[in-house]
């Protein structure tokens, strides 16, 4: 009877090993988009099974609601927000396989009138780099120099490019594409000058992964969609925003995942980690160089210095 039941058990221990091989953190890139996902998920093949996902409803990072596998393929579903007491909309539904230590899958919204998005998942790398002290400031680019375009370009081709110049400053006029760099980089330091008109929300986007927001949200308690937060993730320590219409400044240190924001002199986000991708990412090679970018689809936002500083050995 014990070896009956013995064999019983290890028949049984495959399929809770596949379940558990859906756990941890994935980088995803959809098809015809120029956004990147993220999701990490935890216990999944038991009851406590649980999850974040970036970006289902809004930019957010929302809570996965449900969690389950049947016959090899992973469900993962999050609810639409309420607003104002009612559902937002159908709930978010993805599906996907392990294939090669990939995820395969596809995403649909529910009660949405078009065809499932398909969607590739690899795991987020571990990045050794740390923020311990050995790193050596290299010589400083300045990105925007002042006249013209030169080394940025759009982050959608199909949308109208509103962005210019005009004594001095890059500025957008939106609705229009975001932009971003030419050149790539990897640990630096950037001081950005920058200036926005009431109720503005733009963003500065790390590597092409990390957001961090800008707002026009002087006098608000900090939180994490205010001005200087890593947006949906991490809240300034403080609101140090000036009113909109005055100059502000980041001065921001990223390396590896450790990040620091100094928002117009005031140390708001002191060497946090950055678990993964936000809302403006526009590709999920999290072991790679990524250009920055610059929010422009939402309000107006000007700039009138960029300079980057690399970092290295």
């Amino acid at each position: 009877m014990r070896i009956v039941i013995g064999l019983l058990m290890l028949a049984g221990l495959p399929a809770f090993a596949a379940d558990a091989d859906f756990n941890g953190r994935w980088d995803i890139k959809a098809d015809n988009s120029n956004r990147a996902w993220w999701v990490e998920l935890n216990g999944v093949g038991t009851q406590a099974a649980n999850g974040k996902f970036v970006s289902a409803f809004g930019g957010d990072m929302n809570n996965i609601d449900t969690i389950s596998v049947s016959g090899g393929e992973l469900k993962f579903v999050i609810n639409a927000p309420q607003r104002n007491g009612k559902s937002g909309g159908g709930s978010f539904v993805c599906k996907a396989r392990l294939v090669g230590g990939k995820l395969e899958g596809t995403q649909e919204t529910e009660g949405a009138n078009r065809p499932p998005v398909k969607w590739v998942g690899v795991r987020a790398p571990e990045i050794k780099d740390k923020d311990d002290g050995s790193w050596k400031k290299g010589n400083p680019l300045s990105i925007f120099n002042g006249k013209d375009l030169t080394g940025w370009k759009a982050s959608n081709p199909n949308a109208e490019m509103k962005w210019s110049v005009v004594e001095g400053i890059l500025k957008n006029a939106p609705p229009t594409t975001d932009i971003l760099t030419e050149q790539k980089f990897w640990n630096f330091e950037l001081h950005m000058e920058f200036r926005i008109v009431a109720r503005s929300n733009s963003g500065v986007a790390l590597r092409g992964r990390y957001e961090i927001q800008i707002l026009d949200d002087f006098g608000s308690p900090p939180n994490s969609h205010g001005a200087a937060a890593l947006y949906s993730r991490i809240a300034p320590s403080v609101n140090a925003s000036k009113k909109a219409g005055e100059w502000q400044t980041y001065d921001i240190r990223l390396v590896g995942r450790t990040l620091t924001v100094v928002h117009n002199g005031t140390k708001v986000l002191d060497k946090v980690q950055v678990d993964g991708l936000t809302a403006m990412a526009n590709n999920s090679d999290e072991a790679e160089p990524g250009p920055f970018l610059i929010q422009g689809d939402h309000t107006n936002v000007e700039i009138k210095s960029f300079v980057v500083t690399p970092l290295t050995k």
